[in-house]
């Protein structure tokens, strides 16, 4: 990224509104700000949090962090103060912040608050990368949708074989997709694995990343500012077909518009297709492996079975589906997805169980169910983790249950996610009352949100008499989802 910026230092990094940072001015940012963490004390292995609206400063507090080899933590918004206090309680030296608000400063405990300000910038040196390839450097903490927020961290060896950071091992098939990120919206929060992705596709192939000035209303943005890629979920998708079927906007600019985050029916699909064109491209990856596959709509006019999968596997991505024992199974066969690439998690902070769980001889563990087909297309039909995914989101159900559970007048409590075409999926509770009174809902939704955050609360609340078992005497909760047909009694 360094050497990218200095190379071409006059075309622009970052638009916001009439402020243009050109690459010059990015790299002498970084530059800067690495002068700051220096002199705060911060260096090889260090633990830095960064808690920063979408700026440029943002991001060049990142890579200079990057720079001094530190274990970058990203703050992601909307963490309770709880699970703050957790991520933030995780060894980490410093927090840079562009809101040094008092929550931050109580959740901080021993961690040092730095403002991302004039003192801090006040220094400039020259960047020199100083990370060691076996070193953290990067910790990604899930939603908190468990509870406790859990870390996914990569080391300095990961993001140096990163398929979109690593623009010298470009294939032909990524510089065609990096060639279509000249103007890349990006919005949302910079500690998001995703968004970081496809930003190196933008800077690293001279494109610009656009920050809308306030918070962007699709479609229309993306007409207004002549946006060629951005990043959506399957609820903002639905969101600007809606849009579009009310009233005409320009999407002519658009080159490439990735879906991912949750399912969408091939309908749907087809019908964004139509609607907008070729640019919609569904994407399918996680945060531990970053993107592994991806369906345009060329895959389809050419195998029109493709539109009801997640596409073929990316470069530099080895997928295989194996049985309960680990055993590769045929292709059209349904078993656990496993992957392969020099780019996936080191582990999990803290957490040799779910790492010995998940990594395997090199291998990650997807957890999802599907099959190869025959010319190579990935189709999931399932997920062996009992997950919602709402709005790109994993929502897990244990954590919701234990909650609806905790109420005095709940004696049981079941969740499932329904796919929903406004959010991807909804989370629906099923309860089993401890006596003849029923709770109002609306309070059990609060005790959920108090605990896991808003928008773990369930879409949906019903209650049964009993709870529907298999064959083996285990909650039924394929039968739980056929109830969704009725309509919520409140």
């Amino acid at each position: 990224m360094i050497d990218a910026l200095g190379a071409d230092p006059l075309t622009p990094a970052f638009e916001h509104g009439d402020r243009i940072v050109v690459r010059g001015e990015l790299l002498e940012l970084i530059g800067r700000c690495t002068a700051g963490l220096r002199a705060a004390g911060l260096g090889p292995r260090h633990g830095v949090a960064i808690d920063t609206a979408v700026t440029p400063e943002g991001f060049a507090v990142q890579i200079a962090a990057h720079v001094l080899g530190c274990r970058v933590v990203g703050l992601r918004p909307g963490l309770t103060a709880a699970q703050l206090a957790h991520v933030l309680g995780q060894d980490v030296r410093a927090v840079v912040t562009d809101d040094p608000r008092p929550q931050l400063h109580e959740a901080a405990g021993a961690a040092r608050v730095l403002e991302l300000g004039p003192e801090l910038l006040r220094a400039q040196e020259t960047p020199v990368a100083r990370g060691e390839l076996d070193d953290p450097a990067l910790v990604v903490f899930t939603s908190g949708s468990t509870g406790t927020p859990k870390g996914t961290v990569f080391d300095y060896r990961a993001m140096t074989g990163y398929w979109s950071w690593h623009a010298p091992a470009w294939t032909e098939r990524t510089a065609e997709l990096a060639a279509k990120y000249r103007r890349f919206l990006l919005f949302g929060t910079l500690s998001s694995a995703v968004v970081q992705e496809h930003l190196a596709l933008c800077l690293l192939s001279g494109g610009t990343a656009v920050i809308p000035r306030e918070v962007p209303e699709f479609p229309r943005v993306l007409a207004e500012l002549r946006i060629t890629a951005c990043l959506l979920t399957v609820a903002r998708l639905h969101q600007i077909l809606d849009a579009l079927g009310e009233q005409e906007h320009d999407l002519s600019a658009a080159r490439m518009l990735l879906v991912a985050g949750s399912p969408l029916a091939p309908h749907k699909l087809a019908e964004a297709h139509a609607r907008i064109g070729p640019a919609v491209h569904l994407g399918y990856g996680q945060t531990e492996t970053g993107m592994l596959s991806l369906l345009s709509a060329a895959d389809i006019a050419e195998r029109q079975q493709a539109a009801n999968s997640v596409g073929r596997p990316w470069d530099g991505v080895r997928v295989e589906v194996r049985d309960a024992d680990g055993l590769p199974l045929p292709a059209g066969t349904d078993g656990e997805v496993w992957v392969r690439t020099a780019h996936s998690l080191r582990g999990y902070w803290q957490d040799p169980a779910e790492t010995a769980e998940v990594l395997r001889d090199g291998w990650v563990r997807t957890r999802d169910v599907g099959h190869l087909d025959e010319a190579g297309f990935l189709h999931l039909t399932g997920r062996a983790r009992d997950v919602v995914i709402v709005n790109a989101i994993l929502h897990y159900a244990g954590p919701i249950e234990r909650a609806l559970a905790g109420h005095p007048a709940v004696d049981q409590a079941y969740v499932v996610g329904v796919p929903d075409e406004r959010t991807g999926e909804a989370i629906h509770a099923h309860l089993v009352l401890a006596g003849d009174a029923e709770p109002d809902h609306a309070e059990l939704r609060d005790l959920v949100a108090a605990e896991l955050g808003p928008a773990a609360a369930p879409a949906v609340i019903r209650v049964v008499r009993r709870v529907p078992l298999t064959a083996a005497g285990k909650p039924d909760k394929a039968a739980l989802r056929a109830l969704t047909t009725i309509p919520e009694p409140r």
